[in-house]
């Protein structure tokens, strides 16, 4: 199959799980003897431009024509089979998608966020849950100022997601969701649902695996308000003040409140802060974990580092809400904390900790879960479904899966059997 796949990167200086997502699925999908191609811009790039090209990008991101005529003209070209769209924000747009049309090839995409149906994609204002702007008009977002907290910023986003609504919910053959709970808000803001299917990230084999009881507890993560940062500070303390758990408590990443939390675990021997790990780092650091915390105050759409964790045999402790509740499952691979309650975090961190025997067995039933629901072989398998999903519809042939061979008509048949020998 030959697959294009559409990325805005994300700021090399902040970690990014999407960038992460995109980069492994590529070469998974190559490593399966896929012809894979990659359509890209660089929020990296922006710094280089003139004044004047960066006071220009608000304007670009509803509708960038020169994005529209590349990709066109490229697709037209290329011919691929498929168009995999991921983040168009700031410097693609979605005038990908009328390239696509333009092009006849049919599109899928990938929702990391809320971005559909809230212009920051967080569902979250001032470290609370808010669906205000859910099945409705923007123009809560940019009252409130919800993108960096302005209005100014919020403008572009606002208004791209009201021009372009119709054009995502008919341009696009299919939608993978990361996550149920996903799902369901968008369906509840009125997305088509059978264009959106569920198709959970998949975790490459760690390479590594816990084989003690550990050493620390370990945050990886970006360092904001919305990831429960300062909650699991707070948690922490009740700990300290409790006698602790008896292990570290290791924060590994980068973010708006790294002076914060630089300032609070220094001269403290029961929190380290180690700054941003590189991929190797980040795999060590989990294997040698007694538990990964994951305490975002918002709802995540998915939650990688959970499932890394259990890719290694290690539990988690995580929010009790939006993905986590269906990538944990309470008591058995993990423990779920009530939402936003610094106690109950510190009280799941505490029975985590102290009870060895069963956080053995919770690591043994997360690795199980990671093997049957996130590993790269089902990861591939929903992957080119959803592919062959997209191409029948496109073709004709309605929504339900056929063999690649058979899912177009006409020249696009012939196209696909003589470059690649028949269906695969």
């Amino acid at each position: 199959m030959h697959v294009l796949v559409v990325h805005n990167r994300y700021a090399s200086a902040q970690p990014s799980g999407e960038n992460k997502v995109v980069d492994q699925e590529v070469e998974l999908l190559r490593g399966a003897g896929h012809r894979v191609e990659v359509f890209e811009r660089r929020s990296d790039d922006i710094a280089a431009r003139s004044l004047l090209g960066k006071a220009a990008i608000p304007l670009l991101v509803p509708w960038n024509p020169a994005v529209r005529a590349e990709l066109a003209a490229r697709l037209r070209t290329e011919r691929p089979d498929v168009v995999h769209v991921h983040n168009v924000f700031p410097l693609l747009s979605p005038a990908v998608l009328a390239a696509c049309a333009d092009a006849g090839v049919p599109a899928v995409a990938t929702l990391h966020n809320y971005t559909q149906v809230c212009p920051p994609g967080t569902l979250q204002r001032d470290g609370r849950p808010c669906t205000e702007c859910v099945g409705s008009t923007p123009l809560p977002a940019v009252r409130h100022g919800c993108y960096r907290g302005s209005r100014l910023a919020t403008v572009p986003l606002a208004v791209s997601l009201s021009v372009n609504r119709r054009r995502w919910w008919s341009g696009v053959e299919r939608f993978f969701c990361i996550s149920g709970a996903q799902r369901d808000v968008l369906v509840r803001a009125g997305m088509p649902p059978e264009r959106l299917a569920v198709k959970h990230n998949f975790v490459p084999e760690p390479g590594t695996r816990r084989t003690d009881a550990g050493e620390h507890v370990l945050y990886l993560g970006r360092l904001a308000e919305a990831k429960g940062v300062r909650l699991l500070m707070a948690a922490w303390d009740e700990l300290a003040a409790d006698g602790g758990v008896g292990v570290p408590l290791v924060i590994a990443g980068t973010g708006p409140l790294e002076p914060e939390v630089t300032a609070w675990a220094a001269g403290r021997d029961d929190v380290r802060y180690v700054g941003l790990y590189d991929t190797a780092e980040c795999r060590t650091a989990i294997a040698r974990s007694v538990a990964v915390v994951a305490p975002s105050t918002w709802l995540e759409a998915f939650g990688l580092v959970v499932v890394e964790a259990m890719a290694a045999g290690v539990p988690v402790v995580a929010a009790g809400h939006g993905a986590f509740v269906e990538l944990v499952e309470d008591g058995v691979s993990g423990l779920l904390h009530r939402p936003g309650e610094s106690a109950s975090l510190a009280s799941c961190i505490r029975r985590i900790a102290a009870e060895k025997d069963r956080n053995r067995e919770m690591g043994q039933a997360a690795r199980r879960r990671y093997e049957q629901g996130f590993s790269p072989a089902v990861g591939l398998e929903r992957l080119v479904e959803g592919y062959r999903t997209a191409i029948a519809g496109r073709s004709g042939g309605g929504d339900s899966p056929s063999p690649l061979g058979d899912n177009s008509t006409g020249s696009r048949r012939g196209h696909l059997r003589e470059r690649d020998g028949g269906s695969r």
